[in-house]
């Protein structure tokens, strides 16, 4: 395999650009001199990140040869946000995009942003990204005025060049100075406005596809370094086992072996090449003994703990005075554990030399992980660096964090040899945090005029946030001798953060409350999945907000439409219905269509959808042949990105909704290879999938990521209503279910 391009980026490899001028650089604020004896000023907000990296060259930096780097936290996970980020900032910089060098997550270079994660990699870097380069631009262009003895008003720049009416002119790098850019950003910055966006709001090829499409090295998982040796982990056969013996001396034997490593129950084996330890792994899981484990839930036994278990009861929405009561319609959902189901395997790359040990890893959060494998080795934070590469799949807290801490710690105890640990297809199935099981019940009641006069919701659900803070998120810190202890389940800390994402409905409500019960513990690893609790939560709320509407005697599109005031909300679903040609006629028999909409979070990007399929009695088969669906997530830099995200979505919704359930056999997770975890396959994409994007330029960017994911659920629930006549609601709609169910 050939080897990934890998540059080791330091400060100052970073701000040099050939002969350039070093630009100083800091991540942390320096505050202005203040009487000894007063306060120092509460610091004033400043666009998204900016707020925590406050100076401009901690995210926009020139060189002497004018060549730009431009940093970011948020890390490229197949989402197209490099492309977006490269856009704002040469828009903002009049530069071609071609120039502009992106830097990624790195500990030792970039901002912390934190996770990328919660789809706020525009709100959060492209808003700081944009600001910084608006600001960068006046800066550059008022010392240009300056030196060129010039209005700066009069004054033309075009690639980097700024030009005197004259004729004189600068380029950025001879402007660039050792503090020009040192200085903390403004709240507002002249931003270019609307009618002049000549990138902004235009489709651009994203920078990372040409390598993955072309075969070349493009993920983590191609990174090769000289002198690397493969390493495997042998995990324990159960949850909770420990392990209690092992014969490592057959296997240190074997050809390639560099070493067989145990810490605790932390089992690995080195070798010269890969399948070298792939074999000696198979050998060695086969002479370990592993002792205890506990006891797994399938269904429905998981759905009936998460009712009994301990929970904190959260009041999410407390507006409960129903009115008169002409119908009341109730009804139960449940949710199953749900994989990532990445399809390469996780992966991690780590080096300690000289007392620094350097990590390699696809996570969503470098700096979180750097605090986490610095408990895990006991180093100084400092003498760790943690750098993203691309992986091939993620959107969560899958097994790279993991398979990165994995490589670290034997790192740590090999100095001076690059370690690569490459999970297996079953290390993937059965170690990585799932999405957790889930459970609503739901009640409404109409007046007379079919209007909703009362709303209960209960949604009961585990945490969906066990990432790395500390080593104790990590396999490695469970298993290692002298173990840290497992995560201690917190309930949320906002109404949008975990299990009640979007349980608060969208639609206006005369009265209204819900519930969520916070449980502290399940058996099965959790952790967060694309939309957390928001794709369960729209399902459940679309699919009954058709109930309602049938029991209204009203269209479910114009039911929806009664119940939002939101003239966004109304216009994405006017517009789904218009471009579907949404209909009240009946479909053939064994067909149906469905509607739904959402805005994720109830506060970024609103989507709706229609959705037609066809069902098949006999086989149980539900095939979509259909989806149409409008969005509206304010101003949109790559529309082709946008679809991109919102199409995405979409299948990974309908994939969920379809296919997809962690399953057990009340000891092992047996769910361990894509024949028992089936997900969609390329010819069951339906045929015709629509996005139509409602552009707003004047309005701010809304996260896009996980904002179609639960809308096409509650349309393909609804039009298996509308083709069968009946109500499904326990998820996924497999071939097994549907056909004991229509048999029933």
């Amino acid at each position: 395999m050939n080897a990934l391009t890998h540059k080791a980026f330091s400060r100052r490899s970073v701000l040099a650009g050939g002969g350039a001028l070093i630009v100083s650089f800091s991540l942390v604020s320096h505050g202005f001199a203040q009487d000894a004896a007063a306060s120092p000023p509460k610091p004033v907000k400043l666009p998204g990140s900016l707020n925590k990296a406050r100076l401009l060259d901690a995210w926009i930096r020139v060189g002497a040869d004018g060549s730009v780097s431009v940093m970011t936290g948020k890390a490229e996970l197949g989402q197209g946000v490099d492309t977006a980020l490269i856009q704002l900032a040469a828009e903002e910089l009049r530069l071609d995009p071609k120039t502009i060098r992106l830097i990624t997550p790195d500990t030792a270079v970039t901002p912390n942003e934190g996770y990328t994660a919660g789809s706020r990699s525009m709100l959060d870097s492209g808003n700081a990204i944009r600001n910084a380069a608006a600001q960068a631009r006046e800066i550059l262009i008022a010392s240009a005025a300056t030196k060129l003895n010039a209005d700066a008003a009069a004054l033309k720049l075009e690639n980097g060049k700024i030009t005197a009416p004259s004729g004189a002119s600068l380029t950025y790098g001879e402007l660039v100075s050792a503090e020009l850019l040192h200085v903390e950003a403004q709240p507002k910055s002249k931003l270019t406005a609307p009618k002049d966006l000549k990138l902004i709001g235009h489709s651009m090829p994203r920078v990372d596809i040409p390598a993955k499409v072309t075969g070349g090295p493009a993920f983590l998982q191609d990174l090769r370094l000289p002198g690397m040796l493969h390493a495997r982990v042998i995990r324990p056969p159960v949850y909770g086992a420990t392990l209690q013996s092992v014969d490592m001396a057959q296997v240190e034997k074997m050809p390639g072996v560099k070493s067989v490593f145990r810490n605790g129950s932390f089992l690995a084996v080195v070798a010269e090449k890969e399948f070298q330890a792939i074999k000696a792994m198979r050998v060695l899981a086969h002479v370990a003994k592993w002792q205890g484990g506990q006891k797994l839930p399938d269904y429905p036994e998981a759905y009936e703990m998460l009712q009994k278990a301990p929970a904190d009861t959260i009041t999410v929405v407390d507006n409960h005075h129903p009115g008169t009561a002409a119908k009341t319609i109730e009804a139960t959902y449940h949710r199953p554990y749900v994989m990532h189901g990445a399809i390469g395997p996780s992966c991690g790359v780590a080096h300690y030399q000289d007392n620094k040990l350097k990590v390699w890893t696809h996570n969503q959060g470098v700096f979180p992980l750097q605090q986490a494998v610095a408990q895990l080795v006991n180093l100084p934070i400092d003498q760790v660096q943690c750098v993203h590469v691309n992986g091939s799949g993620c959107y969560g807290h899958n097994g790279s964090d993991d398979a990165g801490a994995d490589a670290a710690f034997i790192a740590f105890n090999m100095p001076g040899t690059p370690i690569r640990v490459q999970w297996m297809r079953d290390d993937e199935h059965k170690w990585e945090p799932y999405g957790p099981a889930m459970l609503t019940k739901i009640s409404a009641t109409l007046d007379a005029q079919g209007a909703i006069t009362d709303w209960n919701y209960d949604v009961w659900s585990t945490t969906h946030g066990t990432r790395p803070g500390g080593a104790r998120a990590l396999i490695a810190g469970w298993t290692k001798d002298n173990p840290f202890p497992q995560p201690v389940l917190k309930p949320p800390t906002s109404p949008e953060s975990d299990g009640n994402r979007n349980a608060k409905p969208p639609y206006k409500l005369a009265s209204a409350r819900v519930i969520h019960h916070f449980v502290k513990a399940m058996p099965l690893r959790v952790s967060s999945l694309r939309t957390l609790g928001a794709y369960f939560n729209i399902y459940t709320i679309e699919t009954f907000m058709d109930e309602v509407a049938a029991a209204a005697g009203v269209d479910p599109v114009e039911f929806r439409l009664r119940h939002l005031d939101d003239p966004r909300a109304q216009d994405v679903i006017k517009l789904t219905a218009e471009k579907f040609g949404w209909s009240k006629d009946k479909l053939p028999q064994g067909r149906g269509r469905g509607f739904g909409y959402a805005r994720y979070k109830n506060s970024q990007t609103y989507v709706a959808c229609a959705v037609e399929l066809g069902f098949d009695r006999d086989s149980g088969d539900v095939r979509v042949d259909r989806i149409v669906a409008a969005c509206d997530s304010g101003q949109v830099v790559n529309p082709d990105g946008l679809k991109n995200q919102i199409e995405g979505g979409l299948m990974q919704g309908m994939s969920w909704t379809l296919y997809e359930q962690v399953r057990n056999d009340g000891k092992k997770i047996t769910t361990r290879d894509w024949a028992s975890y089936p997900i969609m396959r390329y010819s069951q994409i339906p045929q015709q999938v629509d996005v139509h994007v409602i552009d707003r330029p004047d309005k701010p960017f809304l996260g896009a990521g996980e904002a179609s994911q639960g809308p096409v659920a509650g349309a393909i629930g609804n039009a298996l209503a509308n083709a069968t006549g009946l109500r499904m609601r326990d998820l996924p709609f497999t071939r097994e279910r549907m056909r004991a169910v229509m048999g029933a």
